[in-house]
Parts: C-alpha cells; structure tokens; sequence
C-alpha cells in the first residue's frame, strides 16, 4: 500500500514538472522553462515550477482556475479549511 502511496505521489510530482514546463514555455518560451526546471530540480526552488503548473494546467491543458490551483498545489486542500476554521473562531469571542 505504501509503494502505491509512493507511486502516487511521484506521478503527481512528474505530471506538475511537465505541466510546469508547458505552462512557462507558453508564457515566457522554452529558454525559461528549462531555466526553472534546472533551478526546481538543482536548487529546489519550486515556486516558478508551481506558477508554471498552475498556468499549464490552465491555458494549456484547459482546466478550471480552482481544479488547476489544487493541481498545482494540492496543499491549498488542507490550508483552506484551517483559514475558514481560524476565521469563524474569531467571531465567536
């Protein structure tokens, strides 16, 4: 079960470097998008593979805005919640 979890994940990982390559080669060319894949995967500095991912999935592949944002960061799916439970806690004092 836990290879499956593993595979998974990798698939996920994949799947956002490729749409993060199209998504930057769309806006910017294929000189950027190298340049961001050398520098998410030698620096670990994702946030432009993130950004390119969410506007691959977008313009390229054709996704809705919030079906790309969860693709592109499947964290916002645990970060939301905690926001809106933090907020209404507020308004209970």
């Amino acid at each position: 079960m836990a290879a499956l979890g593993f595979l998974a994940i990798l698939a996920l990982g994949i799947a956002q470097l490729i749409a993060g390559y199209s998504g930057i080669e769309e806006h910017l060319g294929a000189l950027w998008a190298i340049g961001c894949l050398v520098a998410s995967l030698l620096f670990r500095f994702t946030l432009p593979i993130t950004i390119g991912a969410f506007f691959g999935a977008m313009d390229v592949w054709g996704l809705h805005w919030s079906l790309a944002a969860l693709f592109a960061a499947p964290g916002l799916i645990f970060l939301i919640p905690g926001i809106i439970t933090s907020v209404l806690a507020l308004n209970k004092r």
